[in-house]
């Protein structure tokens, strides 16, 4: 504790820095220094994420449980997202702040790998029980994480179940300390995706540049160098890049007379290079989608990104080789191509046939849990 005190104390001059950053505005005054971010309402089931796609493959397990659901998450899209799923939804403090902050619910539900010391012993400590859920360590990971074994054991101690996504995952769990470790796979293929906007589907085919990081962009882009026959609408993962990703897409669509419409200033409509820079609308462009580029695994460090969504609704799936976040998710896809930006060009020359995803029903452990806990402690 006066080690995460010490921390505090001398990060508190790069904290207020960076609340002059839109990104950062509301996240860090709230996550350390609690302003506006009051205690939970509710004390039936705390469910804790980092961002926005952990806290919406929540849903699916929100709607089953029995009790109230409080959401916690970390970044600015997680919170709105978790305000939207959950009953309440608020930022989760800095670890020194949650002895003053967290209430007394029944469990608490951490999802993947948020593994903090001081949620878990605070939890214990007030006879909650406690569940990490759709937990998973990288290849990538993995090392980096063995090298603070002590940390996650003295972690692990406080977690009375972990539901872990794959055997490779359990393995190295369990190596650091965890227990009651089962395999469930990823939450994620139970979750079914919901079109919140039906748009008309353009005559020509749609292909979807998804969840696409810095520079990926300009680099798949490279396959469609003449003017498109297709429609390519291209979805930044961060919105911050919105602004930057407009200009380089009008010059480009300027430079090689390509037709170009940006989704916040004119709303959908077909056009050779459609920009869709509004949160949350993902899903819908998937549904009106013939092949989908996923970004953020054609980048070294992301990992990828969720390959369910584009294959629920029949779209070719066509990602980079760096998914090693997503190894899980893309065990579950049938016919999604794993290419280098080299070999894109000529993947999309080719008829591609859409990718099939069969969900199955991996929540259903977790809601019993859940529920079982709640019905102890009435």
């Amino acid at each position: 504790m006066g080690v995460l005190a010490l921390v505090y104390v001398l990060a508190l001059p790069v904290l207020f820095f960076l609340t002059c950053k839109a990104k950062h505005r509301h996240s860090i005054p709230a996550r350390f220094w609690l302003w506006n971010n009051p205690s939970f309402s509710y004390q039936d089931v705390w469910l804790h994420a980092c961002s926005l796609g952990e806290v919406n493959s929540l849903a699916s397990l929100k709607a089953r449980i029995a009790g109230k659901t409080s959401i916690s998450a970390i970044t600015q899209t997680g919170y709105k997202a978790a305000c939207e799923v959950g009953d309440e939804g608020r930022f989760l403090p800095f670890e020194i702040l949650l002895p003053w902050w967290a209430g007394k619910h029944k469990v608490l539900v951490v999802t993947e790998a948020e593994l903090w010391l001081m949620l878990f012993a605070i939890a214990k400590q007030r006879g909650m029980k406690t569940v990490l859920m759709n937990a998973r360590i990288s290849d990538k990971s993995y090392q980096s994480y063995l090298r603070f074994r002590w940390l996650y054991q003295s972690i692990f101690a406080y977690v009375d179940v972990v539901f872990a996504q794959s055997d490779a995952d359990k393995v190295r769990l369990e190596s650091l300390g965890a227990r009651n470790v089962c395999v469930l796979g990823n939450i994620k293929t139970a979750s079914t995706p919901v079109v919140k906007v039906q748009y008309p589907k353009p005559a020509r085919r749609v292909i979807i540049l998804a969840s696409t990081h810095e520079g990926e962009e300009e680099r798949i882009l490279r396959a469609f160098e003449k003017k498109p026959t297709d429609m390519l609408i291209v979805v930044p993962r961060h919105p911050e890049r919105f602004k930057g990703v407009d200009v380089f897409l009008g010059g480009l669509a300027q430079q090689n007379q390509w037709t170009y419409r940006r989704f916040s200033e004119e709303g959908f409509g077909e056009c050779d290079l459609f920009l869709c820079d509004t949160m949350g609308a993902l899903v819908d462009m998937y549904a009106l989608g013939d092949v989908s580029i996923l970004g953020g695994s054609f980048v070294e460090g992301v990992g990828g990104h969720n390959p369910l969504e584009p294959a629920f609704f029949h779209n070719a799936v066509i990602s980079g080789k760096h998914i090693f976040n997503q190894k899980a998710l893309f065990s579950q896809v049938k016919g999604a191509h794993l290419v280098e930006l080299d070999a894109l060009s000529d993947l999309l020359e080719q008829p591609l046939v859409p990718a099939v995803f069969n969900p199955h029903d991996a929540l259903a452990p977790v809601v019993a849990l859940i529920n079982q806990a709640l019905e102890n402690k009435k």
